[in-house]
C-alpha cells in the first residue's frame, strides 16, 4: 500500500510538471507496477486492494453528494432528469446497437450497452475537482446527468444479473429490481424529509468524532445499498446528499477532502492493476470504433444539454468531455460478464476502452477552456481563469464547492464559511 501511494504520487508530480491530469498517472502507475507488465512487480494480486479500491470509489462519490444541495434538485429536477435521459438514450442505445453489431451475441450486447452508456462517476468528480470546475454553471447538469445514470444503473444491474446468471423466471427479475427501487426511495425519502433529524443526530464540534460518524455512515450505507442490489456508490452518494444540507455540511466537505483524495489515489491505482495490456491488440480495432462512437455520442448529448440549459460552446464542451470517461461500472460489468461464461474478447474489449477513455477524457477536458467564452451564456463565477488553474489543489482542498472556485493559490488561507458566498 506504501508503494502504491508513493508510485501515485512520484508519477502524479513528474505530469503536473508538464500539465497532466493525475488520473491518467495513477492508472499508468498501476499498469506499471502490476503483474500484467514486464519488471518489477509490486502487487500480483489485484484483489489485494480491493477494500481500499471500494473505500476510494464510496469517498469519491460521497463527496460528489455532499456537493449536490436539495435545493438544486427541486429547482432543476426536470432538466437534469431530461438531460440525463438524452444522455442516456443516445449513449445506451449506440452501445446496444453496437453490441449486436459486432456479432457477439445477445448478454454479450446487453453488457456493452452499459459499459459504452455509463460514465465514471469517480473519473468524473475528480476531474470536476482537480480542475476548480465545480463553481461552472454546466457542473449542475454534469452531477445531474451523473445521479440520473447512477439511480439508471441500480435497476440495470437488477435487471441484467438474472440474464447473466440464467434465470428463466421474469419474477426473479422482477423482485431484484423491486428491491433496489425500494432501496433508493427510502434513501430519497430521508434525503428529502429526514434533514434536520440526520443533522442532530451529526451534530457534534469535535472534529474526530464528526470524521468517524460520517466515514461509518457512508461506507455503512454504501454496504446496505450492494447487499440490496443497489451499486454501493450510490448509497454513498445519497449519504452525502443528506449531510450536505446539514448544520455540519461545511465541516464535513473540509474534512473529507484529505481522505477522498488518498483512497481515490488507491482506486485509480487498483484500475491500473487490473489491465493487461497484452490482451489489447486482439480487439483494438472494436476498441477503436466504439471510442469513436463514444466521442460522437457524447458530442451529441452535450448539445442536448446545451439546449435544455442554454448553454454556449465551452460549457457544452465541458459537459461532453466530462462526462466521457468510463470506469469502475465497466469493470464491475467485465467481472460479471466473465463469471457468467460469455465471450473471452469481452474482458480485453472494455479494458482496452476504459483504459484509452479514462485518459482521453481529462486531458481533453482540460483543454476546453482554450474556447471562446459566449456573451449569451450563463456567467461562470468571478475567480480568475489562469489564478484557478495555477492553485487547483488549493481550490479542492481549501474551498467548498457550493461558493465556486474562490481560491486564491495560498493554500494556508482557508475561507471563513460563515461568510456569504461572492
Amino acid at each position: 500500500m506504501g508503494g502504491a501511494f508513493v508510485a501515485a504520487a512520484v508519477l502524479a508530480r513528474l505530469g503536473n510538471r508538464i500539465g497532466l491530469p493525475t488520473i491518467p498517472l495513477f492508472i499508468l502507475a498501476g499498469i506499471l507496477l502490476g503483474p500484467h507488465t514486464p519488471g518489477y512487480v509490486l502487487v500480483d494480486d489485484p484483489h489485494e486492494l480491493e477494500m481500499l479500491s471500494a473505500l476510494g470509489l464510496v469517498l469519491l462519490l460521497f463527496y460528489l453528494g455532499l456537493e449536490f444541495h436539495m435545493e438544486d434538485l427541486k429547482a432543476g429536477g426536470r432538466k437534469m432528469a431530461l438531460a440525463g435521459g438524452l444522455y442516456l438514450a443516445l449513449n445506451v442505445g449506440a452501445g446496444l446497437g453496437f453490441g449486436f453489431a459486432l456479432g457477439w451475441g445477445t448478454s454479450e450486447a446487453l453488457v456493452l450497452a452499459g459499459v459504452l452508456g455509463i460514465s465514471s462517476s469517480a473519473i468524473v468528480t475528480k476531474t470536476l475537482v482537480d480542475l476548480g470546475r465545480l463553481g461552472n454553471p454546466e457542473t449542475k447538469p454534469i452531477l445531474g446527468i451523473i445521479v440520473v445514470e447512477d439511480i439508471f444503473l441500480a435497476l440495470y444491474l437488477a435487471a441484467l444479473q438474472p440474464v447473466l446468471t440464467g434465470a428463466d423466471e421474469a419474477g426473479t427479475a422482477l423482485l431484484q429490481i423491486a428491491k433496489a427501487f425500494a432501496f433508493l426511495l427510502v434513501l430519497g425519502l430521508a434525503a428529502r424529509f429526514g434533514t434536520r433529524v440526520i443533522g442532530k443526530l451529526f451534530a457534534t464540534r469535535d472534529n474526530e468524532l464528526l470524521v468517524i460518524s460520517f466515514l461509518g455512515a457512508a461506507v455503512l450505507v454504501a454496504g446496505v445499498a450492494e447487499e440490496f442490489g443497489v451499486a454501493d456508490a450510490i448509497g454513498a452518494f445519497m449519504v452525502g446528499l443528506m449531510l450536505g444540507n446539514t448544520a455540519s455540511g461545511d465541516r464535513i466537505r473540509e474534512l473529507v477532502h484529505p481522505l477522498r483524495d488518498a483512497f481515490g489515489a488507491i482506486f485509480f491505482f487498483g484500475f491500473g492493476l487490473s489491465i493487461d495490456p497484452g490482451d489489447l491488440p486482439t480487439v483494438l480495432v472494436p476498441v477503436l470504433l466504439a471510442v469513436a462512437l463514444t466521442l460522437v455520442m457524447n458530442v451529441l448529448a452535450g448539445l442536448c444539454a446545451a439546449r435544455v440549459y442554454g448553454f454556449g460552446p465551452r460549457p457544452t464542451a465541458n459537459v461532453a468531455t466530462t462526462l466521457l470517461a468510463r470506469g469502475e461500472f465497466a469493470l464491475i460489468l467485465a467481472t460479471m460478464a466473465a463469471a457468467a461464461g460469455l465471450d473471452d474478447r469481452l474482458a480485453p474489449f472494455i479494458a482496452g476502452y476504459v483504459l484509452i477513455l479514462a485518459v482521453l477524457s481529462p486531458l481533453i477536458t482540460g483543454q476546453t477552456s482554450r474556447i471562446p467564452a459566449s456573451p449569451s451564456s450563463p456567467k461562470e463565477p468571478p475567480a480568475d481563469a489562469a489564478t484557478q488553474t495555477s492553485a487547483v489543489s488549493a481550490v479542492s482542498a481549501a474551498s467548498p464547492a457550493s461558493e465556486g472556485p474562490t481560491g486564491t493559490g495560498d493554500p494556508p488561507a482557508r475561507p471563513s464559511y460563515a461568510e456569504p458566498p461572492a
